[in-house]
Order: structure tokens, then C-alpha cells, then sequence
């Protein structure tokens, strides 16, 4: 009796685990902080390379291999018109230039600094962030915006690509 017990167990277990379909998570992680004493917001996103990659060959229709042996300049520009073109600050109602500093792979993750100069104070924040949404529409982007002393986590997803703080 424990024999067959075992071996409908076994039988079950082994059913269950072949229909189990692996599903990918795809999410980006954004950290942000605006430094008043030096007069800037500081970003630092965390991106998969394989996303990311598809996500500018899809965009710009030419294969990149960013994160993946040395980058080709063109590539970097792609990039950093990418992150331009998805990631929009205003604060206080005024759009605001984002300036790529740099960037350096951790495992799979592309690791991305970038800085918002010349920001006095902040009163709102009006944040797009769209990146990789345009490529798969499961995209999941959370930041964690830190003001005046005050943390704020948003998600940003394809159907909530705007979001606005008030501090």
C-alpha cells in the first residue's frame, strides 16, 4: 500500500513539474536621489543585458551587443538616445536633461549612472519611464526616489508609464 502511494505521489509530482512553465520576470530597478548640495539628481538604473539588447535592436533595428565584450561607440550612442527618449523628467514643470556618466556590468545586469544637473530645489516630479515597455509590455520598472528627505518607490508599468510627486 505505501508502495503505490509513493509511486502516485512520484507519478503526480512528476506531471505537476512538466506542465510548470517558467516565466521570466522582467523588471528594471531604478534608484534616484536628488543631492540639494550639489544641485543634482542622481539615477542609477539596473537593467538585464538580454532585455535591454532586444529592446534597442527592436527600437533602433540594428543587433547590439551592449554589456557583451568591448561596445562599439555607435552602440553607446544608441543607448544613451534610449534612455533619453524612455526615461523624461520635469521638475517644477520643466523637462530636464538627463546626462549619461557611465556604466558597468554586474553579472547579467547593466548597471547605469546618470545625473540630472542644475536642480535647485524640488517641488513636483513628473517621471516617464518607459524603458524596455516598447520591446515587451510585461516590463516592470521600479524607482525609488529619494527627496527631502523623503523615499518614494513607484512602479511603472505599460499601462501606468507617468507618475507625478509632490513634496
Amino acid at each position: 500500500m505505501k508502495k503505490t502511494v509513493l509511486l502516485f505521489g512520484l507519478f503526480f509530482l512528476t506531471i505537476s513539474l512538466s506542465s510548470f512553465e517558467m516565466h521570466k520576470f522582467y523588471v528594471a530597478i531604478f534608484q534616484a536621489q536628488f543631492v540639494p548640495e550639489k544641485k543634482r539628481i542622481q539615477i542609477t538604473s539596473r537593467i538585464f543585458l538580454d532585455d535591454l539588447n532586444k529592446a534597442l535592436e527592436k527600437k533602433y533595428h540594428k543587433k547590439t551587443s551592449i554589456g557583451i565584450g568591448s561596445e562599439k561607440p555607435e552602440e553607446l550612442v544608441l543607448l544613451k538616445k534610449y534612455f533619453s527618449e524612455n526615461l523624461i523628467l520635469k521638475v517644477n514643470g520643466q523637462s530636464q536633461t538627463l546626462n549619461y556618466i557611465s556604466s558597468e556590468v554586474e553579472e547579467d545586469v547593466l548597471v547605469t549612472y546618470l545625473t540630472i544637473k542644475e536642480i535647485a530645489k524640488i517641488q513636483n516630479l513628473n517621471i516617464q519611464n518607459s524603458l524596455l515597455m516598447d520591446w515587451n509590455s510585461d516590463q516592470q520598472n521600479i524607482m525609488h526616489f529619494t527627496a527631502n528627505g523623503t523615499k518614494n518607490s513607484l512602479n511603472f508599468s505599460d499601462s501606468s508609464k507617468i507618475q507625478m510627486l509632490k513634496y
